[in-house]
């Protein structure tokens, strides 16, 4: 008997974790693009200056507004470097083309890193700026730097214009096709800060297109041609991808009782499952296409192997998508060992396919 009280108290106290887990994310790194957390939990107060929660932290927090150190630590932590990480999605393309080797490529798909990179920190100011007063009401969002005021909102939307000015500037110097998908993308996300992203299905579809594009600008910044089913896989395994994370919001919401978006209040868990299960489908499909293409085309049968580990893969990444735990791509990567060795693998099987 003690025995089984004793598991119910474990079972009791789970939700409770999870519902910790959740919390511990309120800045944003479980939810969308830029950041804006799309689970709400109800923290408790605290006087622990570590709690980003606690008025504690927040008085830290603001002790810097108004001085020049504030506003200088106040853009920097804005700009968001470590989402970043992302925009090495430019270099697929010219990998792909089996020309990453080549110096002036690769300069180009540097610069088409620079620009992605100034337009999606561009797109954080301006969508924290909209935000900034239901941002104030929030136990942790009051804590970005527009909300806790060491970014004056002006100040926000002047650099705002500048970032995303500068990004289409740099990239109209480059190619006019790479100015063409920085433009695209940049209206495309003002809309999703405007409004799209409380709209079912259009935020998957807008958070997917990013890094579909991110995958475009490689190319587009090079003038590299590449097969339409490089482009497919792109964009199904980016929606396999989001659809993950939207299924673990939900269902950690589900399972907690914490608060949600209203475009989350839409989808329901067999409804997200049906749509990553789809688009996996896609992914392996066309990924497999692609391969028998590689085969014809650079005469090496490096990538049908490649299948293998990309199958395996995508079925692994479903396994933490299936237990609620898939946050951002790059997260559930770094995580998961096995999956590092099988993205390892696949790269290398591509790279004797394109190189030797």
């Amino acid at each position: 008997m003690p025995d089984n009280k004793q598991a119910s108290a474990e079972v009791a106290e789970a939700p409770e974790a999870k519902k910790s887990e959740v919390e511990s994310d309120a800045e944003g790194t479980i939810g969308a693009e830029f950041g804006d957390e799309v689970l709400e939990g109800e923290p408790t107060k605290t006087d622990d200056e570590k709690d980003k929660s606690s008025d504690a932290y927040h008085a830290k927090v603001t002790a810097k507004a108004g001085t020049p150190a504030g506003l200088v630590t106040g853009l920097i932590k804005e700009l968001r470097p470590k989402q970043w990480v992302k925009n090495v999605l430019v270099l697929a393309v010219p990998f792909a083309a089996g020309e990453i080797l080549d110096p002036a490529i690769l300069l180009d798909a540097v610069i088409a890193f620079v620009v992605f990179s100034m337009a999606a920190s561009g797109i954080y100011f301006v969508n924290d700026a909209i935000d900034v007063e239901a941002d104030r009401q929030h136990p942790t969002k009051r804590n970005r730097p527009i909300a806790a005021g060491l970014i004056p909102v002006p100040i926000a939307y002047v650099v705002c214009v500048l970032l995303l000015g500068g990004s289409l500037l740099i990239s109209g110097l480059t190619s006019m096709p790479l100015l063409a998908v920085m433009a695209l993308y940049i209206a495309v996300q003002l809309g999703y800060c405007f409004g799209l992203k409380h709209q079912p299905v259009i935020d998957l579809c807008i958070v997917a297109s990013g890094f579909l594009l991110r995958a475009i600008a490689g190319g587009a910044a090079a003038n590299l041609v590449i097969t339409q089913w490089f482009y497919l896989i792109v964009a199904f395994g980016s929606l396999f991808m989001v659809a993950g994370k939207r299924y673990a919001e939900v269902k950690l919401a589900a399972e907690t009782g914490a608060k949600i978006r209203k475009s989350l209040k839409a989808y329901s868990p067999s409804y997200l499952r049906f749509v990553w299960a789809i688009a996996a489908a896609i992914t392996i499909m066309t990924y497999s296409l692609w391969a028998y293409d590689i085969r014809e085309f650079e005469m090496s049968r490096w990538g049908l192997i490649s299948i293998v580990p990309m199958v395996i893969a995508i079925l692994r990444y479903a396994v933490d998508i299936d237990k609620g735990v898939a946050g951002e791509p790059e997260e559930v990567v770094l995580k998961d060992k096995v999956l590092m060795v099988l993205g390892v693998i696949l790269a290398g099987c591509l790279f004797l396919a394109f190189y030797l």
